[in-house]
């Protein structure tokens, strides 16, 4: 378990159907224009101990070599190249939500638009752009043949996820 990520009672992960879609890329190509304020994205409340999403982390933050070859040299089948970050909440705890429009700022610094509505950030909302470090980053997705390559913190979600919504977004990954 990282320590980073057991200093907080409860992390909160925002990971739906709609967040996936949002981060991915959208039938407009815009994901920006579509009015996100009525977001209805399941926020899903984890224990920073839980084992099954502290495995799933380690897992995606192991693998992040594989997202930055991707990202640094895309095949004509990948795209929309995000990363779920760990953002601090009033009070205590964090909230982990995916950013899209990533970028490296250098020394290991990236910034990105937050792809759905924060719930506990007050003041921000979906795309406004952020900072976050390398040690903030939780997992990281893109599409490869509009099939979903990482993940690996939607996974242990699926079960607390609305059995319709859960079966979607297993159908979208490559390796659900």
């Amino acid at each position: 378990m990282t320590p980073a990520l057991s200093i907080c009672s409860k992390c909160v992960v925002a990971a739906a159907f709609a967040a996936a879609l949002a981060v991915l890329g959208s039938p407009t190509g815009n994901v920006w224009a579509q009015d996100r304020s009525q977001d209805r994205s399941p926020v899903i409340d984890i224990n920073s101990g839980n084992p099954e999403m502290n495995a799933a982390i380690a897992k995606a933050r192991a693998t992040l070599p594989a997202f930055w070859a991707s990202y640094d040299a895309p095949k004509p089948s990948e795209t929309g190249h995000s990363l779920k970050a760990r953002f601090p909440k009033r009070g205590s705890g964090n909230e982990h939500i995916w950013m899209a429009d990533v970028k490296k700022i250098g020394e290991g610094r990236y910034s990105g638009r937050f792809a759905n509505v924060p719930r506990d950030l007050p003041g921000k909302k979906a795309g406004d752009m952020a900072e976050f470090k390398e040690a903030d980053i939780s997992d990281w997705m893109f599409m490869r043949n509009d099939k979903i390559v990482g993940g690996e913190t939607i996974k242990p979600l699926l079960k607390s996820m609305p059995k319709a919504d859960a079966e979607a977004l297993r159908a979208r990954m490559e390796s659900p």
